[in-house]
This record gives C-alpha cells, structure tokens and sequence, in this order.
C-alpha cells in the first residue's frame, strides 16, 4: 500500500469587512499607513458603561451584497460573512456549477454569533409576546448559519460546517478547511471568520470581566499590543474569508495564487477559561507543529503576526516566541494588526491571515501601532509604529482563545514555476 501523500492547498481568493475599511485592497491600505479603526461606539448609547469604544465597521450597508428580503433573516454577522466570501470569491473568479458543486465547500465560523438579534428579539419577546419574534430568529443567530448563508448564495454542495472556539475560530476554520482539501475530501473551501457583536450585552459582560480597554478617551490609542501602559483589548467586528483550493485544481483553471498554506496545528492549554500557563507551553508546542506539519524550518520564518490582543498575555506570546525560535526570534518582525483593528473575536484569524498573506504578497510588513513605551518583557522586533518593506519567504499567524484553544496557520510565498 503507498503511503499517503497529502495535497498542496494555495489561496486563490480573499475578501475582508473590517473596522479600517470595505474591502480587501482599502483595509490592506489603511494597516499599512498604521491608521486605527478604532472609534467610540456608536451601534447604542454607551454612556453609561466603563467601555465606550470599539472597532465597528463603517458605512456598511448589506444592501449592496444581500437582496433586500434576505437581509431580515440574517443577523449582522452573517452579513459580514456573505460580504466577505463575495470578495473573495470574485477575486479566485470562482464558478460553482453543476460540474464542481459537491467538490466546493464552505468553513466560516463566529465566536459568539448572533448576539445583537438575540438582545433584540428577547426584548421584543418581553415587551410584545412571543407572537412577535420572527421566524427567522433562530437561522440569524446560530452560528453554522454563516457557512450555511454562503454555501446557498454559491450553490456549494461540499463539505459544510463551522469551528466556534473564541478568539481561535477564524485560524480553526482555515485549517480544518485545509485538511479537508489536503485528503481530498474537497478541491474547494470558502474558510474563515465573521463576528459582530458589538452590543450592550457584549460591552457589560467583557467589561465586567475587566478585559477590554478604557482608554476611552483617546480610542486610537486604545489598542497597545505589547506597550507597557495596554490595559485591555478593545472588541472589532467584521469578516475575514479565503478561497483555498488543491494546488493543481487552481493551475488547471488559471487562478490567480496568492500564497500556499503549508501548515497548521491545534492544541490545548488545558489550563483556565481565559488566561494562558505562565509558560505558554500549549502555544510552544502548537507552533512548533504547525512548522513540523509544513516542513518548515524555523530560521525560514521571516513574519508573525501575532495574536497581540493588548492584554497580559502578549508578554506570554512573547516568551512562547523565544522558546519556539530561540536567538532567531530576535531577528524575526512581529507585529500585531489588532493594534489598528481591535481583536475580532471569531473574526480575528481571518483577517489576519489576509494580512499574513498580503505581508508576503506586497512586500511590506504592516506596523504595530501605538507601541510607544514597550514592556520591558516584550523585548522583541514588534514593526513599531510605521510598516516595513521586507521580502519574506513565510508568514506565521498565531491565534489563542478562552477556553486555552491554540491555533497556529504557515503560509509560504507564492512564486510561480
């Protein structure tokens, strides 16, 4: 019996919805000049709350993706989904037809899902009777409804499913998606992350587990990954989705590649709801998988982007970088986007493999904004403050969410035959 030989899986195609912009080439454009999405919050009257800022998209209307009678079935989130796989899927100029269909599939996931409709509806349950809550309740908040929503719109009749692990989700979607493609099980998937949960529930409840910022009033500086005076990450919305497809399948209908996943990992902490182990020990040996499963050498790595949420853990995700790469790890650039975005929650993977994948594509390594006072703990190359032009072979993503979830993406620099 041969031994199995897993398949190459490239990106052919990437869409983004996200606090800095609409789109994948103006959010690329605005991280780059190192301009914050960051904003006081404007969704409801935050007023009253220890935390009125936030990373919310702007100038979204689901209109100009949705037809005008779908768009009541979906809470925002999906709407952020569908927006974000139609980029990509134009940019892949992906066809889904009788021919392919069952070969196509789709892996977004959430980490919280339809929490603003579920507010809404409870409201309106409460206020108006249970006759008054819409039919479309359930199907806009449950969070396999993102996936389902596209697969629908695409006609794509593959493998259809959802990872929902935190801050995690989007890097978990990825890579389960990429495992799928690699045993054959699809030649297509549309993967990635969608959140928008910025809501009064979400805001009180992060809030009162005191892990958001209360920079309040300078909100573009709120965001400080690695800085000695971050106090909390601050909460984004928005999508982040990928075309992934068998190497070969992508050659044969002359797609565009914009990268190739090479690896991935996932792992267990094991250890606390939220925090991670001093020694981030999980976090170690899921990087150090990841680069095993891709062949990949660790003095080959040339960016990170990290999960860099602005909170306790970056001085963790620090030393997990030292131990994975030793003095390496002084020569490598990190930096962390949620600087400019906000942390995405279930989102969070998706565009940041966007960007990881951008990273290799352009050239230009995107910034760390705000870091103005490092921790004397966080002592490595964060890009801080202005991006970098850099020609690098391969791009690491990290993300780790509540629940001690690790998940680690590799992709590597397409250069053509």
């Amino acid at each position: 019996m041969s031994e199995w030989v897993p398949r190459r899986v490239v990106v052919t195609g990437m869409g983004l919805v996200t606090p800095l912009d609409i789109g994948v080439s103006k959010s690329w454009e605005k991280l780059c000049q190192g301009q914050s999405g960051i904003a006081p919050i404007s969704k409801f009257d935050a007023s009253q709350y220890s935390v009125r800022i936030a990373g919310e998209v702007k100038g979204f209307d689901p209109a100009n993706f949705i037809e005008k009678k779908e768009i009541k079935k979906m809470d925002t989130f999906i709407h952020f989904a569908v927006a974000a796989s139609q980029e990509a899927v134009d940019d892949a100029k992906l066809v889904v037809d009788s021919h392919n269909s069952e070969r196509v599939g789709v892996y977004i996931g959430a980490g919280i899902g339809g929490l603003p409709a579920i507010e809404h509806y409870h409201k309106i349950l409460l206020e108006r009777g249970p006759d008054r809550v819409s039919p479309f309740f359930i199907p806009m908040v449950i969070i396999n409804l993102a996936s389902g929503q596209v697969a629908i719109r695409f006609g794509a009749k593959g493998p259809n499913a959802c990872t929902v692990t935190a801050c995690a989700t989007g890097n978990h979607c990825i890579g389960d998606g990429f495992r799928l493609i690699q045993r054959a099980e699809a030649d297509v998937m549309i993967v990635g992350g969608a959140e928008a949960t910025i809501c009064p529930t979400a805001i009180a409840g992060f809030g009162a587990a005191k892990a958001l910022s209360r920079r309040n009033d300078e909100p573009e500086k709120a965001s400080r990954p690695f800085d000695k005076d971050r106090d909390g990450f601050v909460i984004g919305e928005g999508a982040g989705v990928l075309v992934i497809e068998e190497l070969e399948h992508a050659k044969a209908r002359g797609a565009k590649i914009h990268a190739e996943i090479v690896g991935y990992a996932m792992n267990s902490d094991a250890f606390h709801i939220t925090a991670p182990p001093d020694d981030g020990a999980g976090a170690v040996k899921c990087m150090e998988k990841a680069l095993q499963d891709g062949g990949v050498s660790k003095k080959s790595v040339g960016y990170i982007n990290a999960h860099g949420t602005s909170t306790f853990a970056d001085r963790v995700e620090t030393q997990v970088i030292k131990e994975v790469f030793g003095e390496h790890a002084y020569s490598i650039p990190i930096s962390s986007t949620k600087s400019m975005t906000g942390h995405l929650l279930g989102a969070a993977g998706g565009i940041e493999a966007v960007f990881s994948i951008l990273a290799l594509q352009k050239g230009i390594l995107p910034p760390t904004i705000n870091l103005d006072d490092p921790d004397p703990e966080c002592d490595l190359d964060y890009v801080p403050n202005q991006s970098r032009v850099s020609s690098v072979d391969v791009a690491v993503s990290n993300a780790f969410g509540f629940g001690g979830v690790n998940a680690c993406l590799v992709f590597r620099r397409w250069q053509a035959a």
